[in-house]
């Protein structure tokens, strides 16, 4: 107990940081169960099951991998030149003018509006403020207490998601945007005002230089940093295993992510309030795992032990919901988010033992960006291949099929994990690029 209220102290410096990012995740969170309701309804008025909404959605998700790829490393690179609070700033506030579109209506038009902007919204903002926010830690703690730390984050990010659910739950409809809005815009401002920067900028470009110079500059400057950060995942072992790791368990994971609420509609017909129940199951649960169980477990078992169960708990995970044949099934499933929630901190963690101080952001950003791109890649066999088991056309009688197929990538997953090992680089001078950090 005693290091679990030594991680909590480790929060203190942090306040300005996580206060706001809990008003962000309680604001996306309440409003996931509702758009299934608002997509499914726009786009296939009266029927439970709508193809096309489960096609959108897979193709925003393809889109948003393409570009991720791209755009989370530079971000990272950005922030450990640049700092933490204004890549922060940027981040947050894009997600702020796609919900104002369902406030102002819920038509067809504003659908497919939202979805064009929200797609914009998360290349630039998914995985990368959790990526950057992050590193800050990274910036601040010390490196034997991160797991603890970044498992504390994770907690507050779940507990966030309970808020969230039981907002969507119990808000008329008609609230939940407005109500998502005001939080939206709350967060940027709270961290402009409050939110100490960590990283001392580098110096800017010469300013009597032609805009043509500066240009190229840039390009080349983003090309060498990010063939830099190519070559310390590759050139050591720990990132290079944890990266695979990463890659497998995001194919399987957002491919479930992806389809899970439409095909619980589908399946057995579930609106928004038993949509909201099952991530508020999640969400409750992993909250103790995350604030309690791994700070006390981690200096114990460590990260690769937490690793692993968190994998093994999310086959278990994707089975039940594969393979559910009665509507209580779900919720059963949705228990092992408990356990299988701690494969994100253990995963920071290992990152970040395994990177130097000034590479943090660069080490986060890249394993982020290969998972995006197992995003990309899930979509494009989740999407049809759900869409077919749920229709009248499917070749057998097993409606979570594609949720079957996706287990097995945590699999994989697992078994790199079982042989990952944990090395941490020497925090020295050797690095290929200048210390970024004063």
């Amino acid at each position: 107990m005693a290091r679990w209220w030594e991680s909590g102290r480790e929060l203190k410096p942090l306040a300005h940081l996580l206060f706001p990012l809990c008003f962000h995740w309680v604001a996306e969170e309440m409003t996931v169960s509702v758009l299934v309701d608002v997509t499914t309804e726009a786009l296939c008025p009266g029927e439970n099951t709508c193809s096309q909404a489960i096609y959108l959605n897979g193709l925003q998700q393809t889109i948003v991998g393409i570009f991720k790829m791209v755009m989370l490393p530079v971000l990272g690179q950005l922030s450990d030149e640049y700092g933490r609070k204004p890549l922060l700033l940027v981040t947050l506030s894009t997600t702020i003018v796609p919900f104002t579109l369902l406030a102002i209506s819920e038509s067809k038009t504003f659908v497919y509006a939202y979805y064009v902007l929200r797609t914009i919204s998360y290349i630039i903002s998914q995985g990368s403020i959790f990526c950057i926010a992050v590193a800050y830690v990274a910036d601040i703690v010390d490196n034997r207490k991160r797991a603890a730390v970044f498992s504390w984050i994770t907690g507050l990010f779940s507990a966030s998601h309970v808020l969230g659910n039981l907002l969507a739950r119990f808000l008329p409809e008609k609230y939940i945007f407005e109500v998502s809005i005001a939080l939206l815009i709350f967060c940027p401002a709270y961290m402009a005002i409050f939110l100490v920067e960590t990283v001392e900028p580098t110096p800017k470009l010469d300013q009597h230089s032609s805009l043509l110079s500066k240009s190229l500059m840039v390009v080349q400057q983003r090309y060498k940093t990010m063939k830099y950060a190519i070559t310390i995942v590759l050139n050591t072992q720990t990132l290079r295993s944890i990266s695979v790791v990463s890659f497998f368990y995001e194919l399987g994971m957002s491919g479930i992510s992806t389809v899970l609420l439409y095909y619980l509609k589908a399946a057995f017909g579930f609106d928004k309030n038993q949509l909201s129940e099952i991530l508020s199951m999640v969400g409750v649960g992993s909250i103790v795992s995350q604030l309690v169980v791994l700070p006390l477990a981690n200096p114990l078992v460590g990260e690769k032990i937490i690793l692993c169960a968190g994998l093994l708990a999310s086959i278990a995970y994707a089975l039940l919901y594969g393979f559910a044949w009665a509507s209580w099934v779900p919720y059963l499933s949705a228990s092992f988010g408990v356990i299988f929630i701690l494969v994100k901190p253990a995963t920071y963690a290992v990152i970040s033992k395994g990177s130097r101080s000034t590479d943090q952001g660069k080490a986060q950003t890249f394993i982020a960006g290969v998972q995006s791109i197992a995003s990309l890649l899930s979509p494009l066999a989740m999407t049809p291949l759900t869409t077919w088991f749920l229709s009248t056309n499917a070749p057998f009688d097993c409606k979570g099929f594609s949720i079957i197929c996706a287990s097995l990538c945590m699999v994989i997953a697992l078994c790199f994990a079982c042989s990952l090992k944990l090395e941490s680089p020497p925090d020295d001078g050797d690095s290929l690029e200048a210390p970024l950090v004063s």
